[in-house]
């Protein structure tokens, strides 16, 4: 049996304690945590990492989640390897519902997104926050201005039949 997989920025909060108007959170991440982030998601470097939410309880144990997560990165420019800094800004809007009995996830209409499952009775933030700033990295950063250029060689200079070559005019 292997222990769980540690997450490098964790902040669990128990929903069990939620007043029914709900509570305000926030979480940011030290540099130790941004570090392992920055390593984790291949940056060149996380200077901040933050995110604060509105927690509100709703019916059948569900707790919406809604938020905005603020981070500023540096990444490796996909054509220079320059450093390309990016700050993002996302919307978090989640719901969260515990695990019914056999461990399937809870029904919803078809219209509606099924709920992250409650954990414990534990909602982590700080791995929403990791979650939520992976998945709003550009894919792709680019410094501007750069340009990909292909480099192109003369086919007939480098080709490996180059010196078998001859003129046509003397077969």
């Amino acid at each position: 049996m292997t222990a769980p997989r540690a997450e490098p920025f964790s902040r669990p909060v128990r929903v069990d304690t939620l007043p029914r108007e709900g509570r305000d959170e926030a979480v940011e991440a030290n540099a130790k945590e941004r570090e392992a982030l920055a390593k984790l998601n291949r940056l060149v470097d996380l200077a901040d990492l933050s995110a604060t939410y509105r927690l509100t309880p709703g019916a059948q144990g569900r707790v919406r989640v809604e938020g905005t997560l603020r981070a500023h990165a540096t990444q490796s420019c996909v054509v220079t390897l320059e450093p390309v800094e990016e700050t993002i800004e996302a919307a978090i809007d989640l719901v969260f519902a515990p695990m019914p009995e056999g461990g399937d996830s809870a029904t919803t209409p078809d219209d509606e997104d099924e709920p992250d499952p409650l954990v414990d009775g534990k909602i982590d933030l700080g791995a929403l926050a990791a979650e939520f700033l992976a998945l709003n990295l550009d894919p792709y950063p680019r410094k501007p201005g750069a340009v990909f250029e292909p480099h192109v060689e003369d086919a007939a200079e480098t080709s490996p039949f180059a010196p078998l070559k001859g003129d046509d005019d003397k077969a």
